[in-house]
């Protein structure tokens, strides 16, 4: 089968020898219907995002259950289902605290699993995924069946990661309270969601940051109150908030320059969520007096504080309703030969939000 694999950092290539491994006990095999193109899957090809090689790329996707093992409950062959890195096995020292988002915390980091054969060497499956392929064999708790034949695949395929980091940020991690102000740094495809979570809690001010200016006009049709580049934040955090500073700021960049941004626009006792990810030697540009005495609540989200079997039928359900635009996030749909060239559209410079792989 055909799958995006990148076996040495820098190198992304379309494979068509690559084989999905054997159905286990308890796993499913699910042929994949979409995948969205994220900047996560590009950091994984250049080392920002530690991962183990050869990988097989992608984490954000949806598609049906084609087999089941033995022992797998609830689910079974024709089943529509949503990829979960986040869903959690249920009874660890995190899962019964209600933070199932931090279950094999340290499997996100890297590749756990090798989930497939490229050109007959064992090689992982992206975050354990690896939706970038045609067909994937995943751990039953890796996948979450969904609601309804009316939802598209790539509406549902947005769920594991644009919608649940950006609203999950909002919602789940910051509980931002009616009436609220925030700053949204990053107008991508999880910026994007972020400003509709912020609208969905009642923000009264929701500003988004982003240098790109060809992108507010669609950020305020998700909810946005102001748009504003990097160059300008300064100016209008004095203007709209007496020179105090914003209720909360979230950073979906991981760049150090960014989260500098991010702190400097809250005001003292507000909250500093971060989403953004970057890499290992990313250096914190905030002091350690200033995070005492500013009186500031810095705060990371993992994927938004998911509860995957919880939050992703809500999510689509509020989509149903209308009151989540993710047609709006989809930028282009694209086939899986185009995906190289959907990751480097992401430092393009162009107005990208999601890309979406379409599977035959």
């Amino acid at each position: 089968m055909r799958a995006v694999v990148t076996e040495e950092l820098g190198r992304v290539e379309v494979r068509d020898d690559v084989e999905s491994v054997e159905v286990g006990p308890d796993q499913v095999k699910v042929r994949m219907r979409a995948s969205g193109v994220c900047r996560t899957d590009l950091s994984a090809t250049n080392g920002t995002w530690p991962t183990r090689l050869p990988v097989v790329l992608g984490h954000e996707g949806a598609g049906e259950i084609i087999e089941a093992g033995a022992q797998v409950k609830g689910m079974g062959v024709g089943d529509r289902v949503i990829l979960a890195n986040l869903r959690g096995c249920g009874h660890c020292f995190y899962c019964v605290r209600g933070q199932t988002f931090l279950c094999g915390h340290e499997d996100q980091k890297g590749a756990a699993t090798h989930n497939f054969l490229v050109g007959g060497v064992p090689s992982y499956g992206m975050v354990s995924l690896g939706a970038w392929a045609q067909e994937v064999v995943l751990p039953a708790t890796n996948v979450v069946p969904f609601q309804g034949d009316d939802v598209p695949w790539e509406i549902a395929s947005l769920v594991n990661c644009a919608v649940m980091t950006g609203v999950g940020a909002v919602i789940s991690t910051a509980k931002l309270e009616p009436g609220a102000t925030a700053v949204i740094i990053g107008a991508g495809g999880v910026g994007a969601a972020a400003i509709q979570g912020a609208r969905l809690a009642g923000a009264s001010t929701i500003v988004v940051v982003d240098p790109i200016e060809s992108k507010f006009d669609k950020m305020r049709s998700f909810g946005a109150t102001h748009a504003v580049t990097p160059d300008d934040l300064a100016t209008l955090t004095a203007q709209l908030t007496h020179g105090r500073g914003f209720d909360y700021a979230f950073e979906f960049v991981g760049r150090d320059t960014t989260i500098r941004a991010a702190w400097d626009a809250t005001r003292i006792g507000g909250s500093v969520v971060l989403s953004g990810i970057g890499s290992p030697s990313t250096p914190s540009p905030l002091s350690l007096y200033e995070m005492t005495m500013d009186g500031k609540n810095l705060m990371g989200s993992v994927g938004g504080s998911v509860v995957p079997l919880r939050d992703y039928q809500t999510y689509l359900d509020l989509w149903r309703s209308g009151q989540l635009d993710l047609e709006g996030l989809v930028t282009e749909k694209i086939n899986l030969a185009d995906a190289p060239d959907a990751l480097k559209a992401l430092d393009s410079g162009k107005d990208v939000l999601r890309q979406v792989i379409m599977f035959d």
